[in-house]
């Protein structure tokens, strides 16, 4: 159980690194400011972006979209950066 735990935390930690990124360089939006141009909750980004908060997929859908990338694209970014030999399902 603490094995899933542990790749669950790296998941969302990943994910938050990714998502801080692709924020950043789009012309140094602040969490305010991207929460605020599409109605997304402040606190849940920056959690999100801390990697302290798992995502929903329709979370992820609509931070794909306001940070201009694919919420496919994006995805095939968390496994690039999460490696070839990630799961988070025991075998």
């Amino acid at each position: 159980m603490q094995e899933k735990d542990i790749k669950a935390e790296k998941f969302a930690i990943v994910l938050g690194e990714i998502l801080r990124e692709l924020r950043s360089a789009r012309n140094s939006s602040t969490i305010n400011k991207l929460a605020n141009e599409y109605e997304l909750n402040k606190g849940t980004l920056s959690k999100l972006e801390r990697g302290n908060n798992n995502c929903q997929f329709i979370t992820l859908w609509k931070l794909s979209e306001a940070l201009g990338i694919r919420c496919s694209d994006l995805v095939k970014l968390l496994e690039e950066r999460l490696g070839e030999e990630f799961t988070l399902l025991d075998e």
